[in-house]
């Protein structure tokens, strides 16, 4: 009896271990595949938020070719442009603010631009050589903005016909030893193309 107590205790036992084991690998299992259905929502939302990416890449891509036709179309005939007028503005020391006299000499500008309403202007900013090289052509492309400003504010030149470039203080029109090189270098040089 004792023998048949003890199978039967020990067929007992292992019934329960094997219950036990069951039942943590069901966990391990169900543990795992929470885990993969996470990683699988994951990807999903990452290819579709690629997929949102791609979609408005695509639809970027096709508004600047469109605007690209639209520049060429307008651009025909350009070719046959040539400078109608040139002229300079000149700056104080370290600013960009448009003296009494720059605005005297962009109202002829501003007469032109209007009696030319096909006419384009392209506006370079310069400096002298005080202050570094990386400021100046800051200062420069401040002082190009300036006349742009001025000209649309003041004659209501639309902005898509001028082009404004710094060239800080690489294109001196004075070198230092002549008399008041300085002030001559500070300048914009403006010059509109159009045809005649």
């Amino acid at each position: 009896m004792k023998m048949k107590l003890m199978l039967l205790f020990m067929a007992v036992a292992l019934i329960l271990v094997a219950g036990c084991d069951k039942g943590y690998v069901d966990e391990q299992i169900a543990a795992m595949q929470a885990k993969v259905d996470a990683d699988i929502n994951e990807v999903k939302a990452k290819a579709d938020t690629n997929a949102d990416e791609i979609n408005k890449a695509k639809t970027m891509i096709t508004e600047a070719s469109k605007k690209a036709d639209m520049a060429l179309e307008e651009a025909k005939g350009f070719e046959n442009y040539q400078v109608i007028w040139e002229g300079v503005v000149n700056f104080d020391f370290d600013s960009y603010t448009l003296n009494q006299m720059a605005m005297d000499n962009l109202s002829g500008l501003g007469q032109k631009m209007t009696d030319y309403p096909k006419s384009l202007l392209e506006i370079a900013g310069h400096t002298d050589k005080t202050g570094a090289a990386s400021y100046n052509v800051t200062l420069g492309m401040k002082r190009a903005e300036a006349v742009k400003v001025y000209l649309t504010d003041q004659y209501g030149v639309s902005l898509y016909r001028m082009f404004t470039v710094s060239h800080g203080e690489e294109k001196p029109v004075a070198m230092p030893d002549e008399k008041n090189a300085n002030a001559q270098n500070r300048r914009v040089v403006l010059k509109l193309w159009g045809k005649l």
